[in-house]
């Protein structure tokens, strides 16, 4: 038998409810799924012993050309400015002229021989380090969806991220910063957050955008005009509040993701400054990363930053292109000019970022990835330029238990098509999370009626590159 509420009981329970659903609107929607653990970010174990601890996916945002980094093709010289000997795909648009040869040349590097154009003569110097894919494939030619597709392993929003699939399986080993950074100077890709949401997964796993300078997050700086002893006692009437609600109505998401993000908010008003000031860091450091140059000093500053949350324990890091001026990689047209500044911004923080995290010890556990959406075709995109090309391009890895100075697949004489040990980014998601100790088979996420996964039905081990 029910009895009627109370004035009193009627009007508590509508009060918590209302609040209840402020703050999921708040915490956008939270709610739609349970974190694994009771503090989400807790480290937890893998499934098999890892080669691997952390990430960091130096992301080149609109899609660096293959035929002029890291994959020579000689026979675009042989048709340079005539018309191309095979079939034209398809891609994004239409203004096709003549064959192509690279403005750049390739030397050979390191004991293993690896090919390294000229745009990248610092990264050159690691390439005994380097594991090269140079028969990369993607499902689609235009760039938000080729950036959802690289990210989540599908070609629209709504799905995890790579870095949050990471965090759910591994926790983090830092108490005092978010397990997945992003390191943004405002160049975010097309696609825009979503490419670092949590999608179905606990809010407590997407991903934290840090942007560029000495306040790497807003509001960090805790209010004036209240000393230590007071917001400490607010903290602790709040972690009473807290607790009492747990009692009363149970453990829900949008509470735990709550409490987590305050706790780690508050945590991150100590760590956030002292991460982001490079005063201690030593001129020998700072010159290795180029952060004193005009033209390096940006990716350079993200890259020793991207060093010190790996240093700390942050899981997943991904570093994004800064604004140029030009159109990210995307060189529609002016492409030496285009690949010339952007390489120069990046490749001696690249290379620092390699020797730093080798000479401390840290390469062994962090994996690094290189490369953007897709690549471009051999083709002229009018006189200088060139068009996306998600049938055949190149990535890099390097650390975190893959084999260095090794290259794997190809692609035919004109670097267009990958035509032997195809890769596909469900197959580069799989073997990373192998290196981190799992299976991606897996490890699943119930949602929608069925054990969801980062490469859902696809997906095999890139076993040339495993060390």
């Amino acid at each position: 038998m029910r009895f009627p509420l109370s004035r009193r009981e009627l009007l508590a329970r509508s009060a918590n409810g209302f609040g209840a659903a402020a703050l999921a609107a708040l915490l956008a929607d939270e709610a739609r799924a349970e974190a694994p653990a009771t503090d989400p970010f807790a480290p937890r174990k893998p499934q098999f012993a890892p080669k691997a601890k952390s990430v960091i996916v130096l992301f080149m945002d609109g899609g660096p050309s293959q035929v002029d980094t890291f994959d020579p093709k000689p026979a675009l010289e042989k048709y340079h400015g005539k018309p191309f000997p095979a079939k034209v795909e398809a891609t994004q648009f239409n203004n096709v002229g003549k064959t192509l040869a690279s403005p750049w040349k390739f030397k050979k590097y390191g004991s293993s021989g690896l090919p390294v154009s000229d745009l990248f003569p610092h990264v050159a110097t690691c390439a005994d380090d380097l594991a090269v894919i140079r028969s990369m494939v993607a499902n689609f030619s235009e760039h938000t969806n080729a950036n959802y597709f690289w990210h989540s392993g599908h070609g629209q929003q709504g799905r995890p991220s790579f870095g949050s699939w990471v965090t759910y399986g591994l926790g983090s080993e830092s108490r005092d910063l978010p397990g997945f950074v992003v390191l943004s100077n405002g160049m975010i890709p097309p696609g825009g957050i979503d490419c670092f949401g949590n999608g179905f997964l606990p809010a407590a796993y997407q991903g934290s955008v840090f942007r560029g300078g000495a306040n790497p997050v807003a509001d960090i700086t805790p209010p004036g005009g209240e000393n230590a002893k007071t917001r400490a006692a607010k903290r602790d009437l709040l972690r009473k509040l807290d607790a009492s609600a747990k009692a009363h109505y149970g453990d829900t998401d949008p509470l735990d993701a709550a409490i987590g993000n305050y706790e780690l908010a508050f945590r991150m008003q100590t760590a956030v400054p002292e991460l982001a000031d490079l005063s201690k860091e030593t001129a020998e450091t700072h010159e290795l990363y180029g952060t004193a140059d005009k033209a390096t000093e940006i990716f350079g500053r993200q890259c020793l930053i991207a060093r010190r949350l790996v240093q700390r324990g942050v899981r997943f890091v991904e570093l994004l292109c800064p604004n140029l001026g030009h159109d990210r990689w995307d060189q529609h047209s002016n492409l030496k000019k285009g690949h010339e500044d952007n390489a120069r911004a990046v490749d001696k923080p690249i290379a620092g970022l390699l020797t730093d995290l080798k000479r401390t010890g840290l390469l062994k556990d962090t994996l690094v990835i290189w490369g953007g959406e897709f690549g471009r075709t051999p083709v002229a995109q009018g006189s200088d330029g060139r068009d996306h090309n998600p049938f055949g391009f190149t990535m890099w890895l390097a650390g975190g238990g893959t084999k260095g100075g090794t290259v794997v697949g190809e692609t035919d004489d004109f670097g267009y098509h990958a035509v032997k040990d195809k890769v596909q980014i469900h197959d580069l998601h799989a073997t990373a999370l192998h290196l981190l100790g799992f299976d991606h088979k897996k490890l699943t996420y119930r949602f929608g009626g069925r054990d969801m996964r980062l490469t859902d039905v696809h997906g095999e081990l890139i076993e040339k590159v495993l060390a």
